[in-house]
């Protein structure tokens, strides 16, 4: 193992009442909850780009915090500098996955060749470190949005040498997928939306992601890839109209394509915030169309309208989310932590201090979902919420047996309106915070 994290002590399990900042208060690998270790209802990842590449910079000012790891940017030097980084970070954390676009690899050359070749050097010696560790690839993906040839778009660009840079760098990814054991393959469309109906043909851009997508299902199948495929929505940010705006948005266009059969959500809390939705929505919409894949954990800022990237310090928001994936059977994916530290957090303690705090965060999750699931009320209110359906005319709604006609003639005997139960919004919250914190 490297050394770049020389004073940074093993990270374990103390308890709640411990003090120590580079300890676990509610993260216990080990602890069985509803039948299964903590560890397996929460399958961490680092996620490669913003650990180890994200170093501060934003629109306004420059690098604050060091993440060259002893080598010189832009070299391969660097580049394995990082893995050593990110597997000696890994280990020390207890975190057993990754996920990476392509190019938080390698640095990108002028040449696709050169790229791809530096990638199949970078990757063979990540697989030398898994094989060490025991770590393990969750997702692959493609950066298809910073390089300017993507200004326009990747599969939805207006130019067909372009959209065949898409295809190679989804071949390759892919590829990079399957020989890191990787469980997934992510499309997030960067640039996938347009600005102005001025010049944009949408119909014919949407159809065009599409045919990527079926692509590299074919292509992904082909070469051994078993894992889902995964869209990740996002509202807006960098394109003003995004094609993948949210969930539903993202599984209608799935089924339009006739690419359901493959794909399932990765679904951002960060994103969900700015399409304007609560986290567990979108997961539930997810869950409900059979897509429930994998979660990119994070959070975002409600007074500001972009994305964060922060990590997820909300309990409440991780405890509706892991009530949302035990009532779903839990996800084929895992958790990626697509966060990164704030600006002025520039520090490698700060890195540490950021994983602790955000696996602990998802450990309350899972321990107050797996309360509120045993307390049992919640799920028994919203089965008397729906009761009625359980007469004889509510049967006959359920099962398709009825007519226009026969409701109409059901509602006339009523006579006048019946009001339905009380949703009872206020009692339910109160049964949260006494779980939560009595």
């Amino acid at each position: 193992m490297s050394n770049f994290f020389s004073n940074i002590p093993q990270v374990t399990y103390e308890g709640k009442d411990s003090k120590n900042p580079f300890a676990f208060k509610f993260y216990d690998a080990e602890k069985v909850i509803m039948g299964k270790k903590m560890k397996e209802h929460l399958p961490f990842a680092m996620a490669w780009w913003h650990n180890l590449c994200a170093a501060g910079t934003d629109m306004f000012g420059r690098d604050t915090a060091d993440k060259s790891f002893g080598a010189e940017k832009g070299t391969m030097e660097h580049a394995k500098a990082k893995v050593d980084a990110g597997f000696e970070f890994m280990q020390k954390l207890g975190i057993e996955y990754f996920c990476f676009h392509d190019v938080d690899l390698v640095p990108e050359a002028e040449d696709i060749k050169e790229t791809n070749k530096r990638l199949d050097e970078i990757t063979d010696y990540m697989l030398e470190k898994m094989k060490e560790t025991g770590i393990k690839c969750l997702w692959g993906t493609a950066n298809m949005f910073s390089n300017p040839r993507f200004m326009s778009g990747a599969g939805s660009t207006c130019s067909a040498d372009v959209f065949c840079f898409a295809a190679a760098q989804t071949k390759k990814a892919l590829e990079l997928t399957v020989k890191l054991g990787g469980k997934g393959y992510v499309f997030w469309g960067g640039r996938e939306g347009y600005e102005t109906l001025l010049n944009t043909d949408v119909k014919f851009e949407q159809e065009n992601i599409a045919r990527l997508m079926k692509m590299a299902v074919a292509y992904g199948r082909s070469i051994g890839f078993k894992g889902d495929f995964y869209i990740e929505p996002k509202p807006k940010e960098p394109m003003k109209h995004q094609y993948d705006f949210d969930s539903a948005t993202a599984i209608g266009f799935l089924k339009q394509h006739g690419l359901d059969k493959d794909f399932k959500i990765n679904i951002e809390a960060n994103h969900a915030t700015l399409a304007g939705h609560t986290f567990e929505h979108e997961l539930r919409i997810s869950a409900i169309n059979g897509m429930l894949g994998s979660i990119d954990a994070n959070q975002g800022d409600y007074l500001l309208g972009w994305d964060t990237d922060e990590f997820p310090t909300d309990v409440y928001t991780a405890t509706y989310c892991m009530l949302e994936v035990l009532r779903a059977g839990g996800l084929t994916g895992g958790f990626n932590f697509d966060a990164k530290n704030r600006r002025s957090s520039n520090t490698v303690e700060d890195m540490f201090h950021a994983f602790i705090m955000a696996m602990d965060t998802y450990a309350l999750g899972l321990i107050n979902a797996a309360k509120i699931i045993e307390d049992g009320r919640l799920d028994a209110f919203i089965k008397e919420k729906y009761q009625s359906f359980e007469s004889e005319i509510g049967q006959k709604i359920l099962n398709d047996q009825t007519s226009l006609e026969e409701l109409a003639a059901h509602a006339e005997k009523l006579g006048s309106t019946k009001e339905p139960k009380s949703g009872r919004q206020e009692y339910l919250n109160s049964i949260i915070n006494a779980i939560l914190f009595g």
